[in-house]
């Protein structure tokens, strides 16, 4: 299936490691323009160095706070400077802590509703003026399966990425007769750095390796697996594209089939 993504812009949030970073490339690949920004310098220049060594897409990076509205600001004025349009947008972000409700205090909680909730409202808000002003684009929002099932010791996921889910479906129905799309793409458990945090830190709570956890983890699953961030950046190109025209306010779950709750 062809997209018709080449040498549209999309810009991608931490763009340059794990979930983001298979976006990134799935878009290169099917020939998109491609702005990504993440936090690392580092990080940065060697997913931009793998991006253009593996497709002929134009791509720039940029280092950025998720939770600062400056960082955010700048990131789109000069994504917009270079390409001179903005098609599509991925918000998405490093996940906060984990955690029970005891383990945070209120600096905890404010600094994770600017990561995590925040942060969505000022990227989207930095890309509409110019996808109004082009009545079209495509934002495709990367939240978690605690949108629909709590996470247990993800408390401040659980709360904070839920009003990400309600931003995303109220923000649908305002921007459909703008032509813009906005779609929540929820990731199950993937084979990223993030989830592996995770199951070391559960493993070790119950005296047992990060390889039986995962062994655990995958046994419900009914795919018996983990995803891979390839597949991730495959579905998130889909939503982006052309192909989900008549797709705004839908949440697109990849899990592997564990999630039961729709």
């Amino acid at each position: 299936m062809d997209l018709a993504l080449r040498n549209k812009v999309v810009m991608v949030a931490a763009g340059s490691k794990g979930l983001g970073f298979g976006i990134a490339q799935a878009l290169a690949h099917e020939g998109a323009s491609v702005s990504l920004a993440s936090r690392s310098a580092e990080n940065v220049s060697e997913a931009v160095a793998s991006l253009r060594g593996s497709s002929s897409s134009a791509i720039s990076g940029y280092t950025f706070e998720a939770a600062d509205n400056a960082s955010i600001t700048h990131w789109a004025s000069k994504t917009c400077e270079e390409f001179g349009r903005i098609d599509g947008l991925v918000v998405n972000a490093g996940g906060p802590p984990a955690g029970t409700f005891d383990s945070f205090d209120d600096a905890a909680w404010t600094r994770a509703y600017e990561l995590t909730l925040l942060s969505a409202v000022r990227m989207v808000r930095a890309v509409l003026p110019q996808m109004r002003q082009q009545q079209s684009g495509s934002i495709v929002v990367v939240t978690s399966t605690s949108v629909k099932e709590p996470i247990e010791e993800l408390i401040l996921s659980n709360v904070f990425r839920s009003g990400v889910a309600s931003l995303v479906k109220s923000l649908s129905r305002e921007l459909a007769n703008e032509g813009i799309r906005i779609n929540s793409l929820v990731p199950g458990r993937f084979d990223t750095q993030r989830v592996q945090q995770l199951d070391a830190l559960n493993a070790a709570k119950v005296g047992i390796s990060s390889d039986e956890q995962r062994l655990l983890e995958q046994a419900r699953i009914p795919l018996h697996r983990y995803g891979q961030p390839d597949e991730f950046g495959a579905a998130a190109a889909f939503l982006l594209s052309g192909q989900a025209s008549y797709m705004t306010g839908s949440t697109l779950v990849l899990d592997g089939g564990k999630t039961f709750s729709v």
